[in-house]
């Protein structure tokens, strides 16, 4: 097979995309900013090709892309910089065109959807960002898909909604299994009596390896959800029973958000993306499984009980 990269590899689906890589003994490159950050993840593997880039610098992003077939684009920014996402997009694509790269397949979210005119949202739903935040997402797809519609690089999107999984730190449910297990408060972003839906980190790298792997995935844009529809308030109650206990939550809506923010810019960040707690957006994927078949949605009740699992055996 052909040979892969993970740019912006340290991340919870870049070690996902890793894992199944591993099952398959194929080899990869993993491509990110800090080597000591590569190292602690990926240090250990005998499969993985550890590269760093600045992609500031277009010779940098050259020798990062050669040799490379397909690169999956996890590049992430700060929370309070989404401006770098496009600029970073641009860069990057420059870079593999010129080293002879033939597909690439960005890591997305729903921010470009903007508001749900209809549940569940389809792949053709508009993309009508009413957020900053979604007008960036917008851009750095728009960069990608024209780059395919000019067969520049062949070039697709699977999009995703939020995850969690065990010991995930970047999650709107980073502290619940933490709390759970110690007997601590939960932090949550509320409201949390709306429905959700959450993937499991381990079942996102196969599914994404496999659309990267698929010539018939590129020149669009793709869903991959969750395994149902769930509230966080009873994703809480799941976690804390494992544990014998009743929920302690502290949730934050965006009164309390807008608050915060005055104190930290990240929570600050949080506000204008509110709008996916109290409006509801939940992805049809049935175009993903018409291309794959069988895809792997762990059940929320497994899920919970391994991440679950994890905070408890860290403490």
């Amino acid at each position: 097979m052909s040979k892969i990269a993970l740019f912006g590899a340290a991340g919870a689906i870049g070690n996902s995309l890793a894992a199944a890589l591993r099952t398959q003994h194929r080899e990869y490159r993993v491509v990110g900013r800090s080597r000591e950050s590569l190292e602690n993840s990926f240090g250990k593997d005998p499969l993985a090709e550890i590269v760093t880039w600045n992609p500031d610098d277009p010779a940098s992003v050259i020798r990062a892309a050669e040799g490379i077939n397909t690169i999956v684009y996890l590049v992430g920014v700060p929370y309070n910089q989404f401006h770098l996402h496009p600029e970073v997009m641009q860069k990057t694509l420059a870079g593999a065109i010129a080293a002879g790269v033939e597909r690439m397949l960005l890591i997305g979210t729903v921010y470009p959807y903007g508001r749900a005119a209809t549940n569940p949202v389809k792949e053709d739903h508009p993309r009508h960002p009413h957020t900053y935040k979604g007008k960036m997402r917008k851009q750095q797809e728009d960069l990608l898909l024209e780059a395919d519609a000019r067969k520049s690089i062949r070039s697709a999107v699977l999009r995703l909604p939020d995850f969690y999984g065990p010991n995930i730190e970047r999650s709107l449910l980073s502290s619940l299994f933490k709390a759970a297990a110690k007997g601590g408060r939960a932090q949550l972003v509320g409201p949390i009596d709306t429905p959700h839906e959450f993937v499991f980190v381990p079942d996102v790298g196969p599914v994404a390896l496999a659309v990267a792997d698929d010539p018939e995935a590129y020149g669009r844009v793709w869903h991959y959800g969750g395994p149902g529809v769930i509230t966080q308030r009873e994703m809480a109650k799941r976690a804390f029973a494992l544990a014998g206990r009743r929920p302690r939550l502290m949730v934050a809506g965006k009164a309390m958000l807008r608050l915060l923010g005055l104190f930290d810019p990240i929570l600050k960040e949080l506000v204008e993306m509110n709008y996916l707690m109290t409006d509801p957006l939940l992805l049809d994927d049935s175009a993903l499984r018409g291309l794959l078949g069988t895809v792997r949605k762990t059940p929320y009740e497994e899920g919970i009980r391994l991440a679950f699992e994890a905070a408890r055996a860290s403490v």
